[in-house]
């Protein structure tokens, strides 16, 4: 089936990808840039309502050089921001590189005489930066620069050498060496709590602590239940008027899903924006660095002096202090924001095509992407200081593992209800097929999200919710056959940008289309709206009939700006969607694909139906195998068996864990043959609960073990979901948890003293290490070595995550890392943690 997305591609033939999406975003991104610097040099003032719509499909190429001067000026613009000074210096011998033209101040490094002609100043390119500090933070400066990962070392607290003037210095690498962002102790301005001498980020995350418990403790199911917690915690730790939860959707644009503000405030709650409001190259950066704030957008940007040898600017990409562009300011001045926080929410993305999307700033971290963004607004000047920030971002890590669970559990559970309406369209089609699946309940459109169904079979049609009239249905069929007669379908949230003529006539009620061919001649249509229809003004100022300045860009000129990009558009069919519709394409198209609809045909059908009605539960049995093979490519264990409790699915990873083939496994009875004798009454009593309309759920289970899978281990163990179905019988969603058992069992039969466990070279001790309140490695025993192939001299008074688990044993994710930091942080405020499942990949890999 083909998919035209988003715009232009007529052909049908491919899907518009992730990095075209985000390419074509860049470019539009660096027009609306040149625009606003072009209105800045001219004085005509910047329309950017009018600059968003030239920017989009207008054809109208920029030169490559535009682009790349754009994405350099955002990650290489020169300028800082005053709240605090950067240094740029070699990693070997600590020699000055560059340095924001504030620094000699702020460090209270002005010479007291002007210097003589050919004498450098107290701070000067060249300079070794140790000399500006006392010996303790010289020496501390040294020790962060030797870690693997030098962000679990900030901030480091360090003192000038002169005055003893307190700084955090904040260290992060770039490609000629370190920066190091160097912000005061103490200012007036700092946001709520945390601004003590905390050092090292283990030491800033205890400032969350209050926070992720609350997030841990949220019931599962309710993604708005989490945002709201999300953003009610970061505006008490931080104290900003406004804290926002800003949600990315398919096609790039924004949507505020969350809020929490001043009462006098107006609401941007619901709110949605343009691309264009928050650009590639930014979030490109968001994914480098994870927090920026902004303290005074009013404040005069700083210069950055660099050695002229270097061949391109310092990036300042990393820094906590890179300067704010004038587009930026300008946007937040109009919302009446003065100072902002900005953290990124970051999940995992497993459709990801690719790593990176061309054109400079497009590119995201394979593996992972950009949910969102947490936005916090003031109306003053407000700098909140750094190991506040640092756990604000670690709560952003545990609110990102949070989300990610969520996203799961949500994708599985539509994937359910799809299944289960799948299963019910089949009931149908074995009653009364085709016509049953739009003359009935459940039809078609209780499959997907959509406002209007059709079915176009032997010349007769069958009509569902908001449709075309049948003569354009008729013609949007011949248009299919004629121009993507190759194809088996076509979906599209734009029926003009996919090329249909006729799409000018269909109205406000139909814009998007998703068709599945079932025959030769015979299709299923599903129908949406424009999606203007669905999107909402938040708050009684955000009318549709309000008016603000146009050529200013605010959140109701933005948000109209965004209903201009999206008025002839529907919503983006999701993967899982078009996954259900074609998994009915197949069934349908497998039932009659030989079958044309005049009246002899008919009757063929329904005597093959009365065929499959006498033949009972064999071929019903036959259906059940089919749907079972749909999910058959399924990561998780799944198997399904009939109402007499035999196996008539058994997919590829139950096959793998068990060693039993497919072929094997089909028909034998699951109580007596495959489940182990320990969980046969249970498995007996699912089955029966489950047959009565009553589902189990996290059910676990022990199953046997063929072949080579029974000389390693007597029996797999599953945590199953059993959900009933009239087609399938009763099927079982598992996870394996046999080697978590395994370590788990294990554990438990430890017992005495810790020290001596710790001490002893007994094979039967398990691996142990340990840390301190910093983070630091203090433990590392005998089995631990063996483990891991590093020696306990190798590992000692290193961090354990960045140093040991990041760069010597690397962890499974990020998500992995995040987990092992909670327990961590758990652990050093005296919460115990039991039987945490713990892997890494060992020195060799």
């Amino acid at each position: 089936m083909s998919s035209s997305r988003h715009s232009g591609s007529s052909g049908g033939s491919s899907a518009k990808t992730k990095r075209d999406i985000r390419v074509a975003q860049a470019t539009a991104d660096a027009k609306l840039h040149s625009a606003f610097e072009s209105s800045t040099q001219s004085g005509d003032g910047f329309d950017y309502s009018k600059s968003v719509d030239a920017s989009k499909g207008s054809g109208q190429s920029m030169p490559s050089s535009t682009i790349t001067a754009y994405l350099q000026k955002m990650q290489r613009g020169g300028i800082t921001q005053s709240f605090g000074c950067m240094l740029a210096v070699e990693e070997e011998t600590f020699r000055v590189l560059a340095f924001s033209e504030n620094a000699p101040e702020m460090l209270d490094l002005i010479p007291q005489a002007v210097p003589s002609m050919g004498h450098k100043g107290l701070l000067d390119l060249g300079v070794d930066v140790r000399t500006l500090l006392t010996p303790a933070s010289a020496a501390a400066l040294e020790k962060a620069a030797s870690a693997q990962d030098v962000s679990m070392m900030n901030p480091i607290s360090v003192q000038c050498r002169s005055t003893q003037k307190p700084f955090y210095a904040i260290l992060h690498r770039i490609d000629v060496g370190l920066v190091i962002d160097f912000e005061p102790l103490g200012r007036a301005g700092d946001g709520a709590g945390g601004g003590g001498a905390a050092a090292g980020a283990m030491q800033s995350h205890k400032l969350a602590a209050k926070a992720i418990s609350r997030l841990q403790s949220l019931p599962g199911g309710d993604i708005g239940l989490l945002c709201d917690a999300v953003v009610e915690e970061v505006r008490e730790l931080t104290g900003y008027d406004r804290v926002m939860a800003y949600k990315f959707h398919e096609d790039e644009h924004g949507e505020v899903v969350a809020e929490i503000r001043r009462a006098d405030l107006e609401p941007y709650l619901g709110l949605h924006y343009p691309a264009t409001d928050i650009p590639q190259a930014s979030r490109f950066l968001f994914m480098k660095n994870r927090v920026r704030l902004i303290a005074d957008c009013n404040a005069p940007q700083v210069q950055v002096i660099q050695d002229e040898k270097m061949k391109q600017a310092i990036s300042l990409a990393g820094s906590t202090l890179r300067g704010v562009h004038g587009c930026h300011t300008q946007y937040m001045s109009n919302m009446g924001s003065i100072a902002s926080l900005v953290m990124a929410v970051v999940i995992n993305d497993n459709d990801e095509e690719e790593g990176g999307a061309g054109g400079g700033g497009a590119a995201q971290t394979k593996g992972r992407k950009l949910w969102g963004l947490i936005v916090c607004h003031h109306s003053t000047p407000r700098c909140v200081p750094f190991p506040l920030r640092s756990a604000c971002e670690f709560l952003m890590q545990v609110f990102g593992l949070q989300l990610n669970m969520e996203v799961e559990l949500a994708a599985q559970l539509r994937e359910k209800q799809i299944l289960r309406t799948q299963t019910l369209l089949c009931d149908m089609l074995l009653r009364d097929a085709p016509m049953g699946i739009v003359s009935q309940s459940p039809n078609i459109m209780d499959l997907v999200k959509c406002d209007g169904a059709a079915l176009l079979y032997g010349g007769r049609f069958w009509l569902l919710g908001a449709t075309p009239a049948e003569p354009q249905i008729r013609d949007i069929a011949d248009w299919l056959l004629e121009c993507h007669k190759d194809s088996t379908g076509l979906s599209t949230d734009s029926l003009t940008d996919a090329g249909y003529p006729g799409a000018a006539n269909l109205g406000n009620d139909v814009c998007g289309m998703a068709a599945a061919r079932i025959t030769d001649k015979d299709f299923l249509f599903w129908f949406r709206a424009h999606a203007e229809k669905e999107i909402k003004w938040g708050g009684a100022k955000h009318n549709p009939g309000d008016r603000d300045d146009a050529r200013r860009m605010h959140p109701r000129s933005s948000f109209a700006a965004f209903l201009e990009v999206v008025k002839a558009r529907s919503q983006p069919w999701e993967d899982v969607e078009m996954d259900a519709i074609h998994s009915l394409q197949l069934i349908l198209r497998g039932s009659f694909q030989d079958l044309e609809g005049d009246a002899a045909n008919k009757s063929m059908i329904h005597a093959r139906l009365n065929d499959l009605k006498l033949q009972g539960m064999d071929e019903l049995s036959t259906v059940a195998n089919e749907m079972v093979r749909l999910i058959e490519t399924a990561t998780a264990p799944i198997l399904a068996v009939d109402s007499n409790g035999c196996i008539n699915g058994w997919n590829a990873k139950v096959s793998e864990l068990t060693g039993l083939p497919v072929g094997e496994a089909m028909g034998r009875s699951l109580v007596v043959d495959l489940v182990h004798e320990d969980s046969a009454e249970l498995v007996e009593r699912v089955l029966y609960l489950a047959l009565n309309g009553q589902e189990e759920q996290n059910v676990e289970i022990q199953l046997r073990t063929w072949g080579a899978q029974q000389r390693e281990r007597p029996t797999v163990i599953l945590v199953v979901n059993a959900c009933a179905s009239s087609v399938v019988g009763v099927c079982f969603v598992g996870q394996d948890v046999t080697g978590q058992k395994l370590v788990m069992d294990k554990f438990t039969k430890i017992q005495g003293d810790y020290a001596t466990i710790v001490r002893s070279h007994n094979s039967l001790i398990p691996p142990i290490f340990g840390s301190d309140e910093f983070g630091y490695c203090t433990e590392w025993n005998p089995a631990m070595e063996k483990l891991s192939g590093l020696r306990r001299e190798e590992v000692l008074g290193k961090m354990l995550t960045g140093d040991v688990f990041g760069a010597m044993c690397r962890l499974k994710s990020a998500d992995a890392m995040t987990k092992f930091m909670i327990v961590l942080n758990n652990a050093m405020d005296g919460q115990d943690t039991e039987r945490f499942p713990f892997s890494f990949v060992d020195r060799n890999g």
